[in-house]
């Protein structure tokens, strides 16, 4: 399954013509889930996800219902979690988010910036919930 977060593109209509761009944009932030899978610990699950970042853009605060294990795949990702100082990782450099603290990341770089999140995580809740935004964040 593909989760999208970004701008639609729209086809435009002319007449009886269809109009349409060569190549839609690509979003800023873009959520591939890999896997997912049902443990041992009842209730809860495992999900498994590429998270691409455009240069320049952020995944904005958020949080998850249980714990998130990243590895950084490629280019520099910066992820700060509420009550810590921002952290700048590359690529094989590693991360874990406790449940529900919320946390934002940035490609502060010129080239896209990816990660591989595992998700250890309640079952039947949503992935990912909104997060207000953190005082005394950049």
């Amino acid at each position: 399954m593909r989760k999208i977060l970004g701008v639609a593109l729209a086809t435009a209509f002319i007449g009886s013509a269809t109009l349409a761009a060569p190549n839609p944009p690509r979003p800023a932030v873009e959520r591939t889930d890999l896997q997912r899978h049902d443990l041992s610990i009842p209730g809860h699950e495992t999900v498994q996800a590429r998270i691409d970042i455009a240069p320049g853009a952020t995944a904005p605060w958020h949080r998850h219902p249980g714990e998130e294990v990243i590895y950084v795949l490629e280019g520099v990702l910066e992820y700060q979690l509420e009550g810590k100082s921002p952290v700048t990782l590359r690529a094989g450099e590693v991360l874990f988010v406790p449940s529900g603290v919320a946390h934002k990341a940035r490609n502060p770089g010129t080239t896209n910036g990816a990660e591989l999140a595992t998700y250890i995580v309640k079952k039947g809740r949503p992935l990912v919930e909104p997060a207000p935004e953190v005082a005394g964040s950049r």
